[in-house]
């Protein structure tokens, strides 16, 4: 996974993290190792990697810093956006059938209702900021029906917030990244481990709710 993901931003910069950030506001796709190696690509941590826009190269490592961030920004405002119009045109009915496809189950909807209730309009902005969380507040607050410049606000507060502060790291990061990356691939480990067990799990639950069918229907056989 690491290696993907470094070698997409790697080879295409500036566009591939937009366009992985963009995903992440609805779908979970390490918003972390893609900011830190983006502030390191600025940095020119990396031999024949460098920053370019619109095929002119940015020499300055503080205006590749901010070029990356910004990026990272936008797409996840974007795909942030996106997240919202599938929740409020689809609706609670679509995500009860549907929502496995963005990873958002029945249990993980009523937990990001619950967020909401808690912390009101705050949620976005506190989810933004916080690990795996801030993958999973966007189609709910379309689902909730939030007012849609109040939420792009907060949004684009809180995603700059996590951009601009993690690809920061990045760049003090610099010529120390392939030590973090060396440390960082054993979340690979723990990413398949995970896997295989929620795949496991679901199984299981399969297993349970045919043999629950099963008894039912010979009970009322019977």
């Amino acid at each position: 996974m690491t290696e993907t993901i470094t070698s997409v931003i790697g080879d295409y910069g500036l566009y591939a993290v937009f366009l992985l950030m963009l995903v992440d506001a609805v779908f979970p796709a390490a918003s972390e190792l893609v900011m830190l190696y983006a502030g390191a690509v600025a940095a020119g941590a990396f031999p024949g990697h460098s920053v370019t826009l619109f095929g002119q190269e940015i020499g300055s490592t503080f205006w590749a810093y901010v070029a990356m961030a910004t990026a990272g920004t936008l797409g996840y405002v974007i795909g942030s956006l996106i997240g919202w119009g599938i929740g409020y045109y689809g609706g609670r009915p679509f995500l009860d059938r549907r929502g496995r496809w963005v990873h958002l189950t029945p249990e993980r909807l009523d937990r990001a209702e619950a967020w909401f209730a808690r912390h009101g309009d705050w949620a976005v902005l506190l989810g933004r900021v916080m690990p795996v969380v801030r993958s999973f507040i966007s189609i709910p607050a379309g689902v909730l029906e939030m007012p849609i410049v109040r939420y792009t606000v907060l949004t684009a507060i809180g995603s700059a917030a996590w951009c601009f502060g993690i690809a920061g790291a990045g760049v003090a990061l610099g010529s120390s990244w392939e030590h973090f990356h060396e440390q960082w691939r054993y979340a690979d480990y723990v990413v398949a481990l995970l896997i295989v067990l929620a795949v496991g799990y679901g199984a299981f639950k399969l297993a349970r709710r045919r043999a629950r069918r099963r008894a039912i229907e010979s009970s009322t056989e019977g």
